[in-house]
């Protein structure tokens, strides 16, 4: 824990354009896993297979095995959970992520969001507040909404490889 803590700082306070595209690279999936993690806590009552979806799209999007997107999910957790606000996470995932792939990040938010079948007020916040933090435009946001509502959930993850 201590030494997630400790690279988190190290990486946020370091400069830039000192990081590896390797460490650039980590820091954004980060950051985006953190936000995914966040809708998880959006419901009065936190469900498992929101917690199950995010760690298939972890997978899914970064290509990574169960240990390494449980030890993606645990880093991102920690530091979501000392964060103070969305800009440090949406800030990073500006200046790493693409067009393309900030419209991916807010369509696996709405399936997260979608998980459980139903959208809460604060699901739908997030998802906004992210959507605009990102510069993501509105009908990319909405086309997004639309297909995670149509969308059949897929089925839950093995727990171990």
């Amino acid at each position: 824990m201590l030494n997630s803590i400790r690279t988190f700082f190290n990486t946020h306070l370091s400069r830039p354009g000192g990081r590896s595209p390797e460490d650039a690279e980590q820091v954004a999936r980060r950051a985006a896993a953190a936000l995914l993690l966040e809708m998880t806590h959006m419901d009065d009552e936190p469900q498992a297979i929101e917690r199950e979806t995010v760690m298939a799209l972890v997978r899914e999007c970064f290509g990574l095995t169960y240990s390494q997107a449980e030890a993606l999910l645990g880093c991102a957790d920690a530091e979501r959970n000392a964060s103070t606000d969305y800009f440090q996470f949406t800030s990073l995932i500006n200046e790493h992520y693409s067009p393309d792939e900030k419209a991916r990040l807010v369509a696996a938010l709405w399936r997260v969001a979608f998980a459980d079948e139903r959208l809460g007020r604060y699901e739908e916040y997030l998802v906004r507040k992210v959507s605009d933090l990102l510069h993501v435009p509105h009908n990319v946001f909405i086309q997004a909404k639309l297909q995670a509502e149509r969308a059949p959930e897929p089925e839950p993850e093995p727990e171990k490889e």
